[in-house]
């Protein structure tokens, strides 16, 4: 069956579209988008194309952009293009390219379909993009040594949402055959023959390694990829029983008793599922469990959430709903204000271990911090080790309850009731506008350095 054929057949049986339905074309100007708008326009469904150019390329970028207008032209389309300065938003926030592009693009694909759907509300319309069955097996490897667990072996999927991705089912040589067979013009991405990037590693380097041992491995994991979906279904129904027996809402908190999470089995894989949804990591997983055994008012935090334990439950609640001025601190908050000011923190490799500091900034060695961190006020039993101080008689860190350092530094009850912590992982780490915590401090195996300062 010829490319053409398969292609209809296979959005007739998944039911993806119908050809009375608006489509917009995600159009690189690569083979593998061009073959996307040969095969819509020979099955006969009306599209519009959309292009973003990311900048990133120079002339090479702007290449690009003149080939899909002359697709437009060819296939009597309107486009939609769309200029990015990709550097600049990965400066301003701090992430690869790869993810800055993936960010902007699907943004802005959003707001084209909410566009529509706002003016149309009676009409459908769908974004292509023209992922094929070699990019999927990409995804599955990436995600399946990246660790992402059951969600990510489904690989990429054909629909999400308003996102359609008509090509899963052809692989990377059918789609070259369809090009040369139809005589189709396209243009070559130079990052594309690089290795500098996770998934050209996997697809020039790793992939071809493992075939000359599985010559069949590209069909074997095609076939992984559906029967994961499959089990996925399967493990996401006893998911959500499992959620149904064990999960209390109690007004915007969930209450879990203990004792009939410590029966359920697979006990980590439950935990994990729980605790996903309120911001956790899977590396907090282990904590969760060792926290149904610990006793009362301990408690593990998200960005957004705090897990605790109360007697014979465990208590998930929102942040802002706990102790008053208790503010976490992600890893990506550059700047946090609060009752003495605000928090600038950033991060640097270290270029000196004798860096002296004033007392309104922390240097601290960054890879000893776990974040988020917690800032709070100061409350009786605290406790620290404070820089520079250790035990006469043992030569060791001498640890100091905060209410004994405040006379030590001859503070006023006015001056007390103002101080506030930060916490890493339920240790104080500084004192904030005092003094850090000797076990966070630059040492000469120090490599990366955190920053915070009161302003």
């Amino acid at each position: 069956m010829s490319l053409l054929k398969r292609f209809i057949a296979h959005i007739n049986d998944q039911h993806l579209f119908q050809k009375k339905d608006h489509l917009l074309l995600a159009v690189s100007g690569g083979i593998d988008s061009v073959v996307l708008c040969e095969l819509c326009h020979q099955a006969g469904f009306l599209f519009e194309i959309v292009h973003c150019n990311f900048q990133l390329r120079g002339e090479e970028s702007e290449r690009d952009e003149k080939f899909v207008l002359s697709l437009g032209e060819k296939y009597h389309s309107n486009i939609f293009i769309k200029k990015f300065d990709t550097n600049e938003y990965v400066r301003q926030n701090n992430i690869s390219v790869q993810v800055a592009a993936r960010e902007l693009r699907y943004t802005w694909f959003v707001e084209l379909l909410t566009e529509w759907s706002i003016i149309n509300p009676s009409e459908c319309r769908w974004l292509l993009t023209a992922h094929h069955a070699n990019d999927n097996i990409e995804t599955l490897l990436m995600n399946f040594f990246k660790g992402t667990g059951i969600a990510g072996l489904h690989s990429i999927l054909p629909r999400q949402g308003k996102l359609i991705r008509p090509l899963l089912f052809a692989t990377k040589d059918e789609i070259l055959e369809f090009a040369r067979e139809n005589d189709l013009s396209f243009v070559e991405d130079s990052s594309n023959l690089t290795d500098k990037y996770t998934r050209n590693y996997f697809r020039h380097q790793l992939i071809p390694s493992v075939q000359k041992v599985f010559p069949q491995v590209e069909g074997n994991l095609l076939n992984n990829i559906e029967r994961f979906r499959e089990i996925e279904i399967l493990y996401q129904q006893s998911v959500r029983l499992h959620k149904q027996k064990l999960l209390e809402e109690k007004g915007n908190e969930i209450h879990i008793p203990v004792l009939k999470l410590l029966k359920t089995e697979p006990l980590k894989t439950i935990v994990y599922e729980i605790i996903k949804d309120f911001g956790f990591t899977a590396h907090q997983t282990d904590d969760v469990v060792h926290l149904l055994k610990s006793e009362t008012g301990k408690y593990i935090t998200s960005a957004t959430h705090k897990v605790f334990k109360n007697r014979n439950w465990i208590i998930i609640a929102p942040v802002n709903t706990l102790e008053a001025n208790h503010i976490l601190i992600n890893e990506k908050d550059k700047v946090t204000d609060f009752e003495l000011g605000e928090l600038r923190i950033k991060k640097y490799d270290l270029i000196s271990e004798k860096i002296q500091t004033p007392n309104n900034t922390a240097m601290l060695d960054a890879d000893n911090i776990t974040f988020p961190l917690l800032l709070r006020k100061w409350k009786q039993g605290d406790y620290f080790y404070p820089l520079g101080i250790k035990n006469p008689s043992t030569g060791r860190l001498g640890k100091k309850k905060l209410s004994k350092f405040f006379i030590d530094q001859k503070l006023s009850l006015t001056e007390k009731e103002k101080i506030w912590v930060i916490e890493s992982h339920k240790k104080i780490i500084w004192v904030i506008g005092h003094r850090i915590d000797d076990r966070f401090k630059i040492t000469t195996k120090t490599q990366n350095v955190l920053e915070i300062d009161l302003c």
